[in-house]
């Protein structure tokens, strides 16, 4: 063996190196590696160490850049000389070569080399202090690193022995940062760390690190590996459900049975030739679709829809007259009208038994029980009901359906109603007819019409089932406030069917019989724990719910029940029952509504009681009005409308073209300017009714008259004093009733709706039927014949022979400046 060999191998490294910039992680001494070289600068490195002894200097890139070469100022000073084994060619012009790692260095200065990068280096030493220490420290890396390979695919067997067969700790802490996944800037900080225990200590935290990732990722793979067995038993389990119940002869494949199901649906149902076309195409496209598909779920919604609908003629009517006037009865107080008209409908469906062009329109206030009685009519018929409301519905889908090309399309709510009912002639409640809108959606109403018309609803096409559908047996009930908003062609194809508000007298009874119980059971409270009495209820309906309908006599009702609850919950030992009298009925629902002193009073010249309609029932109109110093100029104000202002100025122009035949003095409206005022003027006013009130109002203010006591009117006035027809009569009636008005003037042309009255709401009152206007004013002005003609009105304190006296010094003042000047 020669003198060299036995030399150490530090001895034998050049103090000056090729340098080779290596990217991605720096090169640890003690490893034998390929590496691969494609740069044609780096392989030309390598050739020249090859020929200068096949040392070459690893050192790490600071930056990786995507240029070319890299310079000094770009590498780190700390790298590992390596020995070149073995070069082998590769056909794309690279080389890989095998290498030796064998020593750290540190450049001490780069000499000028051409293209090449040459550096004078110096080598470093581990340095290793108290070793009992640092073997305990080496004995916890090896420890630390077989807990972290175990059961670690990313670490091979030959890693482990060649992490057992190393002795030195220094080498030992070098070979595992080289093969832990750590950042390249902290394997740089490794190899620069010459303290092996503190190197070993750095390492130990990354070790940790990784337990830490590999234990979370445990985790994750336990679960993943948990779905997947549970997913897999669940398919082996169903493949094995699919096997027996083959062998049994059964089937259960969703599609199958889907299709299987919709052929026998469809199998029994009289489908129009249209329809069975159109299901027989789409049965044969679902059949032919995938289940994932978008499409499979909207053809088989729509397929589902056509077979629940009633295709098949419905059973002839079986209902008694008799039996729908006990229900009617039963349901309803009062109303004889309304339930005369019901059973005059319900006998002409029985004789004729045609069921086709059946349109009944309930009309009337708030709470009178328009709702209520479509339900009665339903339950007399024994049928099907649904109902839903129109009411601010401002799209036509929602009555026709929307097209199937949409998302989520379905149909309107007439195909609804009938898939609901499943029956050909059901009773479809329409709520709220009056309150429909118009959008750029479409108008419902237009659509309702194709709906409700005898002509087209044999054949009503839903845009969603795009099929004809017979919905000429559905008896359509509207219920609406009033008829002004409803579309003239609509209102046309409808039987109208008036509801008014109800009597004082018909609240008591209604309350009685029906409101009492009801709200007693809804509160859970009994008769032997509260009683009202007949006076007590009729305050109620007197002071606090004056209104047309029973809605707020029912609310109040449920205050004082709620209250009386309440009471009984606290206090056990309250006295029972609890009785509702004059005293506690305050405290139950506060200062009354409707007081004595609110009640209209025409008790001053220039004021007079009118009566109006409004969708709320009926209400008594105050008219005020007032006389100033003027030119003759009207007035008016309280948001009056275009009729109503008509209305006065004809009744102003009537009065001055009498003034002769009634003793007033023309120079009054020369001289006086009138205001005309209607309370409550955020309340908007209009109708033709008032004519005669206004009239009325303005000769009271005119001949300074106070009308008859407790009188109200109502009438249209023409411009030569005829008084017109008015509507709405017992709605008015009711509100003088409930304003304790006891003398009436109507148009004598309202004679037949006056003899159609209950005798319970004209009780009490005294009607007069006027033709004229001066009928009018003679029940208005029982003592107008007894007043002294109006004086001619002169201007105070000016006569003629004093006007000309003025006139001839103004004239004798305005010559004397002409003379001077």
């Amino acid at each position: 063996m020669s003198e060299q060999e036995l030399m150490p191998i530090e001895q034998l490294l050049p103090n000056n190196l090729f340098i080779l910039p290596v990217t991605g992680n720096p090169v640890f001494p003690g490893l034998f590696t390929p590496l691969m070289i494609t740069d044609n600068q780096d392989v030309d490195i390598v050739n020249q160490a090859i020929k200068h002894g096949g040392y070459l200097g690893l050192l790490l890139v600071r930056d990786e850049l995507e240029q070319e070469e890299y310079t000094k100022d770009n590498l780190y000073t700390v790298g590992t000389v390596a020995k070149i084994v073995k070069k082998i060619k590769l056909p794309d012009g690279g080389i890989s070569i095998f290498i030796s790692t064998l020593k750290r260095f540190e450049t001490k200065q780069y000499y000028p080399s051409g293209p090449y990068l040459v550096a004078e280096v110096s080598y470093l030493e581990d340095i290793e202090d108290e070793p009992e220490e640092l073997r305990a420290w080496t004995r916890l890396l090896l420890t630390e690193m077989k807990q972290l390979t175990k059961n670690n695919q990313l670490f091979s067997e030959e890693m482990r022995l060649n992490m057992v067969n190393i002795d030195h700790p220094g080498k030992l802490a070098d070979f595992i940062s080289s093969i832990l996944n750590v950042e390249r800037k902290e394997q740089q900080g490794i190899l620069e760390t010459l303290v092996v225990r503190k190197r070993i200590e750095k390492v130990l935290v990354f070790i940790k690190n990784e337990q830490n990732i590999a234990l979370v990722q445990e985790k994750i793979q336990a679960r993943v590996n948990q779905k997947i067995e549970k997913n897999q038993r669940e398919y082996f389990l169903r493949e094995e459900l699919k096997s027996i119940q083959a062998e049994l002869g059964m089937t259960t494949n969703p599609k199958v049975e889907l299709i299987n199901r919709l052929k026998n649906k469809f199998k029994g149902l009289p489908l129009p030739q249209e329809a069975e076309e159109t299901v027989s195409r789409e049965m044969a496209r679902l059949e032919a679709m995938d289940p994932s598909s978008p499409e499979y779920s909207i053809s088989r919604t729509y397929l589902e829809i056509i077979s629940d609908l009633p295709w098949k003629e419905p059973k002839s009517e079986n209902f008694s007259i008799e039996s729908a006037r006990k229900i009617l009865e039963h349901d309803h107080y009062g109303l004889k009208e309304v339930k005369d008209r019901i059973l005059e409908f319900l006998a002409v469906r029985k004789k004729k038994k045609d069921t086709k062009g059946s349109i009944i329109c309930l009309v009337g206030p708030p709470g009178v029980g328009k709702t209520s009685v479509g339900i009665s009519i339903a339950r007399a018929l024994k049928k099907q009901y649904f109902r839903f409301s129109v009411g601010g519905m401002n799209d036509e889908s929602e009555i026709k359906g929307h097209r199937r090309t949409y998302i989520g399309a379905m149909p309107g709510k007439i195909i609804q109603g009938l898939r609901i009912t499943k029956t050909k002639n059901p009773v479809f409640l329409i709520d709220e007819i009056d309150k429909m809108g118009v959008s750029y959606q479409g108008d419902p109403a237009s659509a309702l019409l194709e709906v409700l018309d005898p002509e087209q609803n044999t054949t009503f096409r839903d845009n969603y089932l795009d099929l004809p559908f017979d919905a000429s047996e559905i008896l359509f009930i509207c219920t609406a406030n009033t008829l002004e908003t409803i579309p003239r062609p609509l209102l046309d194809r409808m039987e109208i069917i008036e509801l008014s508000g109800y009597t004082s007298d018909e609240k008591l009874a209604i309350g009685k019989k029906y409101l009492v119980p009801k709200s007693l059971e809804k509160h859970g409270l009994t008769k032997a724990e509260i009683k009202y009495s007949p006076a007590i209820l009729r305050k109620i309906a007197d002071e606090y719910a004056r209104e047309a309908g029973v809605r707020n006599f029912e609310k109040s009702l449920h205050k004082i029940n709620r209250k009386v609850a309440l009471m009984i919950e606290e206090n056990p030992d309250t006295k029972l029952p609890v009785v509702i009298d004059n005293e506690n009925l305050e405290l139950f629902l506060g200062q009354p509504v409707f007081v004595e002193d609110e009640i209209l009073k025409a008790d001053k010249p220039g004021m007079a009681i009118g009566l109006a309609w409004t969708s709320m029932g009926g209400d008594t109109l105050i008219i005020e009005a007032q006389n100033v110093p003027g030119k003759g100029d009207l007035k008016l104000t309280g948001q009056l409308g275009d009729v109503m202002q008509e209305s006065v100025n004809i009744a102003y122009t009537w009065i001055k073209a009498h003034a002769k035949e009634h003793k007033i003095d023309k120079s009054w409206f020369e001289n006086n300017s009138i205001h005309l005022h209607v309370p409550e003027g955020a309340t908007p006013k209009d109708g033709p009714s008032a004519g005669v009130t206004m009239t009325v109002a303005l000769y009271s203010l005119v001949t300074n008259q106070i009308i008859k006591e407790n009188l109200a009117m109502t009438g249209e006035l023409s411009l030569k004093g005829k008084v017109m027809p008015i509507g709405g009569l017992k709605e008015k009636v009711l509100a003088a009733r409930r304003n304790k008005i006891d003398t009436i003037l109507i148009p004598q042309f309202n004679k037949r709706d006056l003899d159609k009255l209950d005798a319970t709401v004209k009780e009490g009152i005294t009607f007069h039927l006027v033709g004229n206007i001066e009928e009018v004013l003679t029940h208005a002005f029982p003592k107008d014949n007894e007043r002294v003609a109006m004086e001619p009105i002169e201007q105070p304190g000016i006569n003629t022979s004093e006007l000309a006296s003025i006139s001839a010094a103004v004239a004798k003042a305005v010559g004397e400046v002409l003379r001077e000047r």
